[in-house]
């Protein structure tokens, strides 16, 4: 059953060096509050899973949190390059990291198959593509029935999973609303997870047709952080700050630029001063 702690607590407790950690969230409630606090307690060699990789993991991996990544995109939405992420690739700085490159469809998949305790996920893919050379993740199988051909993946299953979402109630049931990407299976798939949210209610309203509720017992701990997927946007709370993004490209691009920003924002910060932005410009980002 869940409990309802600090998120300094929760990340203590749940998030271990070495672990398989995933942080997921599509365009929206993608959890930075999260990944700046295991980035202040100076979690490492973390293997970072995420469909769509963007300037959070840049951050992990720029810090040196990071050992590899499990991904399917990776960039800076709408602006251009992680470099961070691309600077650890190409020059092994601040330390070499291992990649392991998927479609959407596979990671989609593999949480889904993470999330039923099955050991792989199969589906119609990769036909024609050249991701499985390089991928020795990426296998066949024939199916016992019909001698089709399918492409296999292993099952995604993280050490903790992290997401970010609009209400819980106390007895720890998370509601999720809006574009809803991988975050029900990426927490289901988990031994361990961490929800961090806007509000925490005596009960959560009846759900939208589009919403998502994750009962107290799938979930580890959940943690008041208003703001806490700033600078992307949380539904019915606040904006995306654009501002964020594209002024993200000229500070990671330089190594000492972007210890500088960590150091102010992150490492000398907290998550009640970094989520004071939503809704408007972060500091030396516009």
């Amino acid at each position: 059953m869940a409990k309802i702690v600090s998120l300094a607590e929760a990340i203590s407790e749940n998030v271990r060096d070495g672990d398989t950690v995933a942080m997921e969230g599509f365009t929206h409630l993608i959890p930075y509050a999260a990944g700046h606090e295991v980035i202040r307690q100076g979690r490492k060699d973390l293997f970072l899973v995420r469909m769509t990789p963007d300037i959070l993991y840049d951050q992990l991996i720029g810090v040196g949190a990071a050992r590899g990544m499990k991904f399917s995109w990776g960039g800076n939405p709408g602006v251009g390059s992680l470099h961070r992420f691309r600077d650890a690739v190409e020059n092994q700085w601040p330390r070499p990291l291992e990649i392991e490159e998927h479609s959407h469809a596979a990671m989609a998949n593999a949480y889904e198959a993470g999330a039923a305790n099955l050991p792989f996920a199969m589906l119609r893919g990769y036909i024609g593509a050249d991701l499985p050379k390089v991928n020795a993740n990426i296998k066949s199988v024939t199916c016992p029935f019909t001698s089709e051909v399918l492409a296999a993946v292993p099952a995604i299953r993280p050490d903790v999973t992290i997401i970010h979402a609009q209400r819980a109630d106390r007895k720890g049931n998370v509601l999720i609303e809006g574009i809803v990407g991988v975050q029900k299976e990426a927490v289901l798939a988990a031994k361990r997870s961490i929800v961090t949210v806007e509000e925490i209610v005596d009960e959560l309203a009846p759900p939208s047709p589009n919403s998502v509720v994750l009962p107290s017992w799938a979930v580890t701990a959940v943690s008041h952080v208003p703001g806490g997927a700033f600078p992307s946007y949380a539904h019915g709370y606040y904006p995306r700050s654009n501002a964020f993004y594209i002024g993200w490209d000229d500070i990671a691009r330089d190594r000492d630029s972007f210890s500088a920003w960590i150091k102010e924002n992150v490492l000398d910060a907290g998550p009640k001063d970094f989520a004071r932005h939503a809704g408007g410009k972060p500091a030396k980002a516009a």
